[in-house]
């Protein structure tokens, strides 16, 4: 996608020495997720950051650059956050549950607004046209998708699911519910709602466990 001219014009002239990159790359997230990648300015950006167009520049590359690095950042973060909520031992249900409320921490933040997802709210408009964000989107979806259905192919070899369970078909079912809560959660609708989404996606999820599903989490 063609880069605006205040986007990629700018010249280097280094960056303070109290450059904290992590920092600035968490504040410039924060940027980009609340008026998402076309309609955040270098400006604001500079303003979010503390740091002068030239600094960001010298720092992260222009403004599509960084975009990118904070799309690469949340994927680590929110694809860690499931896995680990989907490891060990804990049976299917619970372990899904801990997905859910792991995604619905960051898309309801105790502190701040109603953010949602950032790949929802960011990347999936600038996706059409633009092949590296599509390739980013595309990448972290099937990642997800799959992280699911590992976790139940397991549930399966140990038992937990019918033998006749397809989890390639339920990880898509997992994935669209994280989807569907994290489009709701900034348009809106209240914790207990979302949470409410998950636990009938688990419901659902459920009819195809061998045996009695254990107690919902509270």
């Amino acid at each position: 996608m063609a880069q605006k001219k205040s986007d990629t014009g700018l010249k280097r002239r280094g960056r303070p020495r109290d450059y904290d990159r992590q920092a600035a790359l968490q504040h410039a997230t924060d940027a980009f997720w609340k008026t998402g990648y076309s309609g955040t300015s270098l400006e604001s950006i500079s303003s979010a950051t503390g740091m002068n167009p030239p600094s960001l520049y010298a720092a992260f590359g222009n403004k599509h650059a960084l975009y990118l690095e904070a799309l690469a950042r949340y994927w680590e973060a929110t694809l860690t956050e499931t896995r680990d909520a989907l490891a060990g031992d804990a049976p299917l249900r619970k372990a899904l549950m801990q997905a859910y409320e792991a995604a619905l921490s960051l898309y309801l933040p105790v502190k701040g607004a109603r953010r949602g997802c950032f790949v929802v709210g960011t990347a999936v408009t600038e996706a059409v046209e633009d092949p590296q964000i599509r390739k980013s989107v595309a990448a972290g979806l099937h990642a997800m998708d799959a992280d699911f259905e590992a976790r139940f192919r397991r549930a399966r070899e140990q038992g937990e699911l019918k033998k006749d369970a397809d989890p390639a078909a339920l990880a898509v079912l997992a994935s669209a519910t994280m989807h569907t809560i994290a489009i709701r959660a900034r348009a809106g609708t209240p914790r207990d709602e979302l949470r409410e989404i998950a636990r009938k996606a688990v419901s659902v999820i459920g009819g195809c466990m061998t045996r009695p599903p254990d107690p919902a989490p509270a």
